[in-house]
């Protein structure tokens, strides 16, 4: 048994956990990135299939990758050829998932001083996600397609524990869907083999505590709201 001290520890690491959407061009180790996989690795998978493959990029091959999808993001001709290769948000929206979609979108752009007018504002804001927001690495998860929804659940959990396992060392994070609607470019800057599916991406490095963008804290419901506790 873990002591309390070591719970608050815990508890400390996944509070304090946000989607980082401005970095530090502060170089990560690469033993760093390969500990927080190895232990991120541990993570519970139904039969241990351990469904995850994970591309890290660093340096050229970033930046390489990123120069393709903004530049395919910014003309309105391109962009309508590459569509997401499956639905991660809902085909219709209703009470009280949209209303939580809105108040995140509104509220980063109220920081950024985005008013609704403001379409090429936003649309550029959201390009930030295939800079990986600056950061120095950026990861692309695919898994196979032969695997069903039971291995999207547990790749959940192994994405989680990166994250974590990021925050314990003072590394941020931002789990990126964004990417999915790009899996063609990826597939091909990568030479992702045909049975490999893009899953997210996710930016990886330290904080720029000096931007507006990383303030934004988003909102949790009350236990009390969406758990039942049954005797």
């Amino acid at each position: 048994m873990i002591s309390t001290t070591e719970q608050q520890v815990i508890d400390d690491v996944m509070t304090s956990r946000r989607s980082t959407r401005a970095f530090l061009s502060k170089t990560v180790e690469t033993e760093d990135i390969r500990k927080i996989l190895e232990v991120s690795s541990r993570a519970p998978s139904g039969s241990n299939t351990q469904p995850w493959k994970v591309y890290v990029l660093t340096g050229n091959k970033l930046k390489k990758l990123s120069n393709s999808i903004l530049a395919a993001h910014n003309s309105p001709e391109v962009l309508q050829s590459h569509k997401e290769e499956y639905n991660y948000y809902p085909v219709k929206w209703i009470t009280p998932y949209l209303e939580r979609r809105r108040k995140i979108g509104w509220d980063l752009y109220s920081l950024l001083g985005l008013g609704r007018e403001n379409k090429a504002g936003m649309h550029a804001q959201h390009g930030r996600n295939y800079a990986f927001f600056d950061a120095p690495v950026g990861m692309i998860f695919t898994i196979d397609r032969v695997m069903e929804q039971g291995s999207w659940l547990d790749y959940g959990m192994f994405l989680q524990n990166i994250m974590l396992a990021a925050r314990a060392r003072g590394l941020d994070t931002c789990p990126q869907a964004a990417f999915t609607q790009f899996h063609q470019i990826i597939t091909q800057e990568l030479g992702l083999p045909a049975n490999e599916m893009v899953v997210c991406g996710m930016s990886l490095g330290y904080a720029d505590s000096s931007k507006i963008e990383n303030t934004l804290i988003t909102e949790r419901e009350n236990v009390d709201n969406f758990v039942q506790f049954l005797e």
